[in-house]
């Protein structure tokens, strides 16, 4: 896919769109102007009606002049021809049916319309969640909004420099987030010691430390201490030692981690996943749709292999877990054939070891990546 070629086409009609918009708006401002200068003259004219036909013969003469749809056909033609050119090479580079990339499989529609209730609770779009569920007559997954409702209550009320309802949260999933050695507790507490003490209210500040950081005084010690230091600068922390502490991106950032944590405990990923599973999907796309056009010049089905005979490089985002694909077998492993490393450093599946040794544990086979001979004994299993 010529991307630059892309790209340059997109850059003109941008151009010619910005030209085009420079001189209708040049064009409306004359006629504007010569419209309130008409306008003047009518307002101050003294012979009545013989005036009046003289400054609206001079108004008609001077738009005339002016020839507004004149000035402006030339730069919309050249828009309109640089966005036929655009749509033409977006037509030749991209592949708009893309129907023989996917295999044709059964669907479990029940599931689906779930994945698909939960994606838009999971969004915050709770009215259209109920209005999908109710069409699709999922009703039972309206149940699972209570939880997203909840936590979009509690993001909200952040938003607005409210902490009290994440910190009844935090408070009652204490011992939940402590298994998880998540320290979100704390950072709550401290945003609001510091949203308290910027306030200027240095006794009440120090009333809220003695009574909430104290729970976590062995793991957050020094800074506790620090956040000690900023009650000598009560209501002018501007100017302290200390003002990244009142950095706006605080909230931002634990606003971030408490929808985290609040997906972690309700055993739920904090991405969508049918927003990442149509991510992914894009991104691998291309790849699919290459692979599907070779196999058809070639007369062969694709969709009734096992596995792909080619690789689909997704991003770091899409990587969830370590894997390891045996260079020789092209199979993944498994618990029941697992990476095994070689005396010379290599790895290989062991069912792939168990063939070039002809499933015998003395027998010496040579390493199908360099010269060294290894014995079957001397492999050991690697864990991921």
């Amino acid at each position: 896919m010529e991307l630059n070629s892309i790209k340059d086409a997109f850059d003109r009609v941008t151009k010619k769109q910005k030209i085009s918009s420079s001189k209708s708006q040049e064009a409306i401002e004359q006629i504007n102007q010569e419209i309130k200068h008409a306008l003047s003259g009518l307002q101050s004219a003294t012979n009545g009606t013989s005036d009046h036909n003289l400054i609206l013969s001079e108004l008609k003469a001077k738009l005339k002049e002016i020839a507004p749809l004149g000035q402006m056909e030339g730069t919309q033609k050249e828009l309109n021809l640089a966005l036929t050119k655009y749509t033409k090479l977006l037509e030749k580079q991209f592949n708009s049916d893309i129907s023989k990339s996917y295999r044709n499989v059964d669907f479990d529609f029940h599931l689906v319309n779930q994945i698909i209730a939960s994606h838009f609770y999971r969004e915050g779009l709770f009215d259209i969640g109920d209005c999908f569920a109710n069409e699709s007559h999922e009703e039972t997954i309206i149940d699972r909004k209570t939880h997203f409702l909840e936590m979009y209550q509690i993001l909200e009320s952040m938003k607005s420099r409210d902490l009290g309802p994440a910190l009844n949260w935090a408070t009652t999933n204490h011992e939940k987030l402590q298994q998880k050695g998540s320290d979100i507790q704390m950072k709550l507490h401290r945003l609001q010691f510091m949203e308290i003490l910027q306030h200027g209210h240095r006794d009440e500040a120090l009333q809220y430390a003695r009574k909430y950081f104290s729970l976590f005084a062995n793991q957050h010690l020094p800074e506790i201490q620090k956040l000690m230091g900023c009650l000598l600068w009560a209501g002018k922390l501007e100017s302290s030692p200390y003002p990244e502490l009142l950095s706006p991106t605080h909230w931002a950032k634990l606003a971030h981690e408490l929808a985290q944590q609040f997906c972690n405990l309700l055993g739920e990923s904090y991405q969508s996943p049918l927003s990442v599973t149509v991510a992914a999907g894009a991104q691998g796309l291309p790849t699919l749709l290459k692979l599907m056009n070779v196999m058809i010049g070639k007369k062969h089905e694709w969709q009734s292999m096992k596995q792909l005979p080619v690789p689909v490089d997704l991003d770091k985002e899409f990587q969830f877990h370590s894997i390891f694909v045996c260079p020789v077998s092209r199979d993944q492993a498994s618990e029941d054939n697992p990476p095994m490393l070689m005396s010379c450093g290599h790895v290989l599946c062991k069912q792939s070891i168990t063939k070039l040794s002809k499933n015998n544990s003395t027998r010496p086979f040579k390493c199908p990546y360099c010269p060294t001979e290894v014995e079957v004994g001397q492999c050991r299993q690697l864990y991921f």
